[in-house]
């Protein structure tokens, strides 16, 4: 007999369904925390805007008026930066809080003055896509 060295076609595919199968289970999960990730661009974002509001009511007796974009946010309060690769597009109303029980997609309650309420909705063709999240004055929040 002679002696060869090397692989077998049985080892060589035995080496690929197991690596097809630790892609399969690794793929999914790092897409989970992409997803989770994103998420937490918003939370962060979200918080951060709750908090300017509030300093700029300290500082003025009154929440700054409602804001459409971030460029118009940034008009109002400089210190909200978001980064340049966002996922998600933030606006601010002004004079309403969320209901409670929270709802989703958020419902508004009646009007409360002085109030506001910050909303995160995900950008079209992002991960974000379909996520919508708020934070209002009362600190009610649906995530």
């Amino acid at each position: 007999m002679k002696n060869s060295k090397g692989f077998t076609l049985i080892e060589l595919m035995i080496v690929i369904a197991i690596i097809g199968i630790l892609a399969a289970i690794a793929i999914p999960a790092y897409v989970g925390q992409q997803r989770n990730a994103t998420k937490t661009e918003a939370y962060k974002n979200l918080e951060s805007l709750r908090l300017l509001e509030e300093q700029f009511f300290a500082e003025n007796a009154q929440y700054t008026a409602g804001a459409g974009n971030v460029a118009a946010i940034q008009a109002l309060m400089p210190g909200f930066q978001p980064g340049a690769d966002r996922n998600y597009t933030y606006q601010i109303v002004q004079n309403f809080a969320l209901d409670i029980p929270l709802a989703a997609p958020p419902t508004w309650a009646t009007a409360q003055n002085p109030c506001f309420t910050v909303i995160a909705s995900g950008i079209a063709g992002s991960r974000a896509a379909g996520d919508t999240f708020t934070i209002d004055c009362n600190y009610n929040k649906n995530y």
